[in-house]
């Protein structure tokens, strides 16, 4: 019965090992995709921050606006329709920086509104990442708070696993000693009994032996006695004759 519990124990303690090992793993894996992503987030909102700062200004150096939408639109998480608005304006900002004179009013406005636009795209796509980052900082502490409770737990089932195959371990080897002192005793007793009933034989057959002499010599006795009778009746008669 200790046997198959311990072993039982035993088997338990090694799945729950197993599990913890593979919830950690698992943990180190989410929490590494978290960094990657939470870095590509924090260089998006860095990149759209820097355009829209510069896009804002009245008068503003076109040629690093332009670097900077460029970096915009290379990024990963930048959505395709996003990318074509900037690659748009990009052109008419070419247009309108080769011969600012030669430009028209209305595409001069065109533009100026162009211009207005892609700002709050920006600015919608930063609200954006801002919220899908606090979403993914969110999940991530979720996450590590659901493996440290797992982990807690699965620690203390080893735990109190190991303590119990410890006392049932013990407890079986007092009683294994028992049990070899009890069975060495057995044996001690049961050699004494042998030994005795040997004695007990012997004592018997002495004693039996020597009753049987003593009827024999009580028997030889009798005999004699019988026959000095005989011998002392015989001498008599004889006297008597005489």
């Amino acid at each position: 019965m200790l046997a198959r519990d311990i072993s039982a124990l035993d088997a338990s303690v090694a799945g729950w090992t197993d599990d913890k090992a593979n919830a950690k793993s698992m943990r180190e894996k989410e929490h590494g995709d978290f960094t990657v992503t939470h870095k590509d987030y924090s260089e998006s909102l860095d990149a759209l921050d820097r355009a829209i700062i510069v896009l804002k200004k009245q008068s503003y150096d076109r040629t690093q606006g332009d670097a900077l939408l460029q970096k915009v639109s290379v990024l990963t998480r930048v959505p395709e329709n996003a990318k074509r608005v900037i690659a748009s304006f990009l052109a008419t900002d070419s247009e309108v920086g080769q011969d600012p004179l030669a430009v028209s009013a209305p595409q001069a406005n065109a533009y100026e509104f162009q211009s207005g636009g892609v700002v709050d795209m920006l600015q919608n796509l930063k609200d954006k990442f801002e919220d899908e980052v606090r979403t993914l900082e969110k999940e991530e502490m979720n996450a590590e708070h659901a493996y440290e409770l797992m982990s807690q737990e699965l620690t203390e089932n080893i735990k109190q696993a190991e303590g119990e195959m410890a006392g049932k371990a013990k407890t079986k080897a007092e009683r294994e000693e028992a049990s070899a002192q009890a069975s060495g005793d057995l044996s001690d007793t049961t050699a004494a009994h042998d030994e005795d009933g040997k004695y007990l034989s012997e004592l018997n057959a002495q004693c039996t032996q020597k009753s049987q002499d003593f009827e024999r010599r009580q028997q030889l006795r009798a005999e004699e006695l019988e026959a000095i009778q005989k011998v002392q009746i015989g001498r008599a008669s004889c006297r008597e004759r005489v």
